[in-house]
């Protein structure tokens, strides 16, 4: 929106903004801007430019390389600034470990808004791999990218998981298994990675290749973890696996101290890819980052857990953490349940006028009644959702990620929940 747009330029004071033909009408005449169209056919375009005095910039390390918008809670916008050496050392993580390397072909699928998108372009670039970019729309036009995957034989893709199970659906449809025909490396992140998307993405390859599973806010630089799953394997959930090089992991309870194997606590990231800070925010930037052991750590927010592997577990946000009835209920924890299920890849647990648990449920294979009993055989009665809304399809953002705010309404009768209530007793 174009109030939303002119508010951020005042939040980070931009002394110029690019645009294009899609966007130039959304500033008015206070903005500096710069059509990029006008740039890259006319170069004369930049002639009033003092393009030689670019050399004489220099930039350090420590430099701000980017910053990135993250959604805040009281409803304005989180401005997280990034060093260039928080992305040089992730990018060199990913290249140790061969989740990358100089010979991929890498198609740009993540919009401005998702920081995987400076991986897809700069990291790219920076390391000397060839960058293939789809035209607008391409990543949703399926027909499209998956010619193009193939045509330009494509080696790394990322997508977050709620896309990447759409378009695998697409791929086993058209049986267009030659598709993946080409990966190295196909990541995801952004969400949890359900079983039922692993059993989709084994039974509609022809080739074998790697399926790496991201985790990391936008605070850590991209990803602190990574977790290569094995299609193959039976398995219940999807782990988010180990630290990154240059990276560290605690997991601690409310007291801090070190949470035992198979106990949750929250994730404390540190490392040489941690964040500046918030920009202006210097009250948030106090909260999020604690120097434990002469180490700057950010803490998460989210809850996992580490097995006696030593692979790390997401169990959820703690702020997702609810009162019902006077009764704590961690919602990711009913998602999970449901999430089990291997004919659900996606779902979404809210409260509903404070006083019921609403269940939304993307599955063609399944009742309410079905949903029912597979929580009360895993769930105590106060974490059993009174109403569960099946859906085709949970709505996504424009990032790929479920849009909790486009769900639809759950607008019940009163006897409606009272007849499901009943049920669960």
């Amino acid at each position: 929106p174009q109030h939303r747009l002119y508010a951020l330029t005042q939040q980070t004071q931009s002394r110029r903004v690019l645009i294009h033909s899609f966007t130039k009408m959304k500033f008015n005449n206070d903005i500096l801007t710069t059509d990029i169209d006008l740039v890259l056919i006319n170069s004369d375009a930049m002639s009033d430019a003092h393009t030689d005095r670019l050399s004489s910039i220099t930039v350090i390390p420590n430099n701000i390389a980017y910053i990135i918008f993250t959604s805040g809670s009281t409803g304005i916008p989180k401005v997280i600034q990034a060093r260039h050496e928080n992305f040089i050392h992730f990018m060199n993580s990913l290249v140790r470990i061969d989740v990358f390397n100089k010979d991929d072909i890498v198609v740009q699928i993540g919009r401005c808004s998702f920081d995987i998108h400076v991986q897809e372009i700069l990291g790219t670039l920076m390391h000397g791999a060839t960058l293939v970019m789809v035209h607008p729309g391409g990543t949703i036009d399926f027909d499209y990218l998956s010619n193009t995957l193939r045509v330009k034989q494509i080696t790394y893709m990322f997508m977050v998981p709620s896309l990447l199970q759409s378009f695998f659906t697409f791929i086993a449809q058209s049986s267009k298994t030659a598709t993946s025909k080409y990966f190295r490396s196909l990541c995801s992140g952004g969400e949890p990675f359900s079983v039922q998307l692993s059993i989709l993405i084994a039974n509609n390859s022809m080739s074998k290749y790697n399926v790496w599973n991201y985790y990391g806010p936008a605070e850590i630089t991209i990803a602190c973890t990574l977790h290569l799953i094995d299609v193959k394997a039976s398995s219940r959930s999807i782990p988010i696996g180990r630290s990154l090089p240059n990276y560290c992991c605690l997991i601690l309870n409310k007291f801090l101290q070190s949470a035992s194997v198979n106990q949750e606590g929250e994730l404390f990231v540190g490392g040489m890819s941690v964040f500046a800070g918030y920009l202006r925010r210097d009250d948030l930037t106090a909260k999020a980052l604690v120097q434990i052991d002469s180490q700057v750590f950010y803490r998460t927010g989210d809850l996992v857990r580490i097995d006696n592997s030593g692979l790390l577990h997401y169990q959820g946000r703690k702020d997702y953490q609810i009162k019902l009835h006077g009764q704590r209920i961690e919602l990711g924890e009913i998602e999970r349940c449901l999430l089990n299920i291997t004919s659900i890849p996606a779902c979404v647990v809210m409260k509903w006028n404070d006083d019921y648990l609403v269940a939304y449920v993307q599955s063609y294979h399944i009742n309410e009644e079905q949903l029912r009993q597979h929580c009360q055989s895993h769930l105590p009665p106060h974490m059993i959702p009174s109403i569960f809304i099946i859906l085709d399809k949970l709505p996504l953002n424009p990032n790929g990620k479920v849009d909790r705010k486009q769900l639809p309404s759950s607008d019940f009768s009163l006897s409606t929940l009272l007849s499901s209530d009943k049920s669960d007793t």
